[in-house]
């Protein structure tokens, strides 16, 4: 469907070999901010890696200069997790780790824990013109014993209630000693809770089943009416679905029942993105749409707040991956997703979808 786009990220532009790992929000003046993570060598998710930000004053028709957010002199700044804050103030949550350190070696625990996973945050108070020293946060929020951790992907979230809650995933080590801490089973989430505005931390909910059938990946979320917050998770084994999900009726800090599967909510493995449209009571949730591999980006729709799900609008048939969502005005939604003809990697793009398209739809099936 030829929606109005535009490209904030290509790659092989800028100094950076490839852009991955799209979040979008929007400030209180109207500016949308696309952050990125600017791989410098090559599509690879470990080695020097900035994390950056374009920023646009027409929503997401054009796009200012690219600049640097954040950057890690030991090797990467990533997984960009912003949100702003109803007094105006962005926050931005990211991780950094050495640029030796992959995922691999973390997860079997080959790398010490300075250069591993660290969990950072920087603030705006400008719509991300400047931003504040980075602080690190690690401490508060990263139990000893995990490994591998990355905050979201995408955007966080500001509860009504004031309380801030990111949404994050780690792994734990091995309790067979036949494994080395890679395998799927050793996927946990978690999310991160303040309740001033980012000056202190604290964990939420845990959720490890090593022994289990889902175990929660990359997690996004979203206020419902209601109050409760709805966390929708990437599942990497193939059985019994790729997506999962889970609520909270005290605003993060448990769930009122582990993640379970959605096999409706058909998609690869992958990250996805949650935004909730109160005036419409539309929950969206954007991710690939084909069962097995990175193609045909979509967003589906609920209309009884994650219950049931209908198919909303497909975007096109390319290779997609990541997403995020954003609300742009009072008519349309921003979509920041990875697409390209070749590989799903080839840019960032943004498209402004009319809400009104994603009135119309199919029912995929009850939960």
């Amino acid at each position: 469907m030829p929606y109005e786009s535009s490209v904030p990220y290509r790659a092989g532009t800028a100094g950076y070999a490839s852009f991955r790992i799209p979040a979008c929000v929007r400030a209180p003046d109207g500016t949308v901010l696309a952050f990125a993570e600017g791989r410098v060598h090559s599509s690879a998710d470990s080695g020097d890696i900035d994390l950056v930000l374009r920023r646009s004053a027409d929503g997401g028709r054009t796009w200012g200069p690219l600049t640097v957010v954040a950057a890690n002199p030991r090797g990467t700044a990533g997984n960009p997790a912003p949100v702003v804050l109803a007094d105006g103030r962005l926050l931005l949550v990211y991780v950094c780790s050495a640029a030796e350190a992959t995922e691999e070696r973390i997860r079997r625990g080959e790398v010490s824990p300075a250069d591993g996973r660290r969990v950072w945050l920087r603030h705006s108070d400008d719509a991300g013109a400047s931003w504040s020293a980075p602080r690190e946060i690690t401490e508060a929020v990263k139990a000893p014993e995990w490994r591998w951790y990355a905050t979201t992907p995408g955007h966080a979230l500001q509860l009504s209630t004031g309380r801030v809650v990111v949404p994050a995933n780690h792994s734990l080590p091995p309790t067979d000693p036949a494994h080395d801490g890679t395998e799927g089973r050793y996927n946990g989430g978690h999310c991160l809770l303040s309740d001033d505005a980012g000056a202190t931390w604290r964990l939420g909910y845990v959720d490890d089943a090593p022994d289990g059938y889902v175990n929660v990946n990359e997690t996004t979320a979203a206020e419902l009416p209601d109050g409760t917050v709805y966390f929708n998770t990437r599942n990497d084994s193939d059985v019994p679905a790729h997506r999962a999900d889970a609520r909270s009726a005290d605003g993060g800090v448990t769930l009122t029942a582990p993640f379970a599967p959605r096999p409706e909510l058909i998609a690869p493995v992958v990250e996805a993105a949650l935004l909730h449209l109160r005036a419409e009571g539309l929950l969206l949730l954007s991710a690939p749409s084909h069962p097995e591999t990175r193609h045909r980006m979509a967003v589906r729709v609920s209309e009884d707040d994650g219950t049931t799900w209908r198919t909303g609008i497909t975007v096109d048939e390319r290779r997609a991956a990541y997403s995020d969502l954003v609300r742009l005005d009072d008519a349309t939604v921003g979509l920041l997703h990875e697409t390209g003809d070749d590989s799903a990697y080839e840019t960032i793009t943004f498209r402004r979808i009319p809400v009104a398209d994603l009135l119309r739809g199919t029912a995929t099936g009850p939960r």
